[in-house]
């Protein structure tokens, strides 16, 4: 094998640094895990992204609601779901309910999946 095949198979194999700090402990994992759960799912995915990527980082639920093929009380379950996991806050203004997304859940989420490490989102070590 030539020198540059054996480097461009080391690159590909063992890439430098690591992604984490440190393993995640098992009490992280569990709370990770419920959190992947609720956001396995496509709807509660796409509830989710649509809040998120709100002006704000919040919406009301007339506004998330409409392009998905789901009744209003499916929508209501899938956003109890989002809540529960730690995902989204919920506030009741007059007879509308506005969901945020929780900065701190989102930020670990991130760390967790890769798209920025530990040391680069403030206050959230996995």
């Amino acid at each position: 094998m030539s020198k540059s095949r054996e480097m461009l198979a080391d690159q590909v194999c063992c890439p430098p640094g690591a992604l984490l700090h440190e393993p995640i402990s098992a009490a992280v994992a569990a709370d990770m895990a419920v959190k992947l759960k609720a956001l396995a799912d496509p709807v509660r995915l796409q509830l989710f992204s649509a809040i998120a990527s709100h002006a704000g980082g919040e919406a009301c639920v007339c506004d998330i609601s409409p392009g998905l093929e789901v009744s209003q009380p499916t929508i209501s379950h899938h956003l109890k779901v989002l809540r529960d996991a730690g995902l989204l806050t919920s506030q009741r203004r007059a007879s509308w309910v506005y969901y945020a997304v929780v900065p701190e859940a989102l930020a670990s989420l991130a760390v967790l999946l890769g798209a920025t490490t530990a040391h680069t989102v403030a206050g959230v070590s996995a």
